[in-house]
């Protein structure tokens, strides 16, 4: 039994969940995992000195939960209730890969954080523009409500901050333009994964 570990991560409103949801489909047995399911309550959640709650960092999320979640995944991956039907159009690519069990793990701090870094077989990361990642961030609804400048004060910043870091110290990094269509997205990475699933198979 092999597993693939997918990291689907980058910028907040860049697509990363809907990319995971429709690969999920496609690819067989597959599962997610979602960085977002491991934030701290809002009461461990520091707060800085202009009241902006501090999300866009590791510190608010469970990240020691998170790299356990993936091992547990990774040890016994048939049993961890991923659903292993046909998917969607199964193609001559996907043939004979019962015995390969795929981890799409997608959120926005994935390549920051040691321990995980030694996990990924693919790492992709979703880019947008500025103007274009504020204008989808304020047509989407969060717990907490986004305060004002709460966009320009903390999130645009931590995600610059973050994506230095990653450059300087990750490699093997594919970079996606969010501002494409979602099927184009899926298409390249559907592909690009079925080249590994293919590896993993030699």
């Amino acid at each position: 039994m092999k597993v693939l570990v997918i990291g689907l991560g980058g910028v907040t409103n860049g697509g990363k969940t809907t990319l995971a949801e429709k690969l999920k489909k496609m690819l067989p047995n597959c599962d997610i995992i979602s960085q977002d399911d491991f934030f701290k309550p809002e009461s461990e959640v520091e707060t800085d000195e202009r009241g902006f709650k501090l999300y866009d960092v590791l510190d608010a999320l469970y990240m020691d939960e998170m790299v356990k979640s993936i091992h547990n995944w990774m040890n016994s991956p048939a049993s961890s209730g991923v659903v292993t039907e046909e998917p969607q159009n199964t193609c001559d690519n996907l043939k004979n890969t019962d015995d390969v069990y795929i981890l799409i793990v997608e959120g926005f701090l994935l390549y920051n954080y040691e321990p995980l870094n030694e996990l990924w077989n693919r790492r992709y990361f979703l880019t947008l523009p500025y103007e274009e990642c504020k204008r989808r961030r304020s047509t989407r609804v969060y717990q907490p409500a986004d305060t004002p400048g709460y966009f320009d004060g903390h999130v645009w910043p931590m995600y610059l901050k973050y994506k230095n870091e990653m450059e300087e110290n990750a490699s093997n990094v594919v970079y996606l333009d969010g501002t494409k269509s979602q099927e184009e997205l899926l298409s390249c990475v559907y592909s690009d994964i079925i080249q590994e699933l293919k590896k993993l198979r030699k």
